[in-house]
């Protein structure tokens, strides 16, 4: 249960995808995020309109994942994840927005609600390591 591995390949990505659930009807989509590593979680932003905010307000428990593609299988990695959903406010707030306006500066210019994803499990497949290898990570 290398934390570290997780840590530096979520930094190496920017995008990924976010499922919920409401009715019993699945739904994902891609958000840009970056890691708050203190907190371990996702920092995104969103509307509150969309499907996915919408359903996680009802439905805090959400999955996902961060992938890298290649052609190349030896060379496949990615996590899937599952956590909490939180709106933030206060001081999560300002320490999330600050991380994610940092790199993502174009964000400055756009009018929506920050996120907070708290990750409380990630499993890593890394064939890199052997084809199929399988890293586990669990939030204390």
């Amino acid at each position: 249960m290398n934390k570290s591995l997780f840590v530096k390949f979520i930094n190496k990505h920017h995008v990924m995808t976010l499922a919920t659930c409401s009715d019993n009807r699945p739904w994902c989509c891609q958000c840009f995020y970056v890691f708050v590593e203190r907190l371990d979680g996702l920092a995104f932003t969103s509307e509150k309109s969309t499907r996915h905010i919408s359903e996680a307000l009802k439905q805090p428990f959400v999955a996902g994942s961060i992938v890298l593609e290649s052609n190349i299988i030896g060379k496949l990695q990615g996590i899937q994840f599952e956590g909490k959903l939180l709106e933030p406010n206060g001081q999560l707030l300002d320490e999330i927005k600050e991380a994610y306006l940092k790199r993502f500066p174009v964000a400055h210019l756009m009018e929506t609600n920050m996120w907070f994803l708290e990750l409380h499990t990630m499993k890593m497949t890394d064939n890199r390591l052997g084809f199929g290898k399988k890293i586990y990570w669990k939030a204390l």
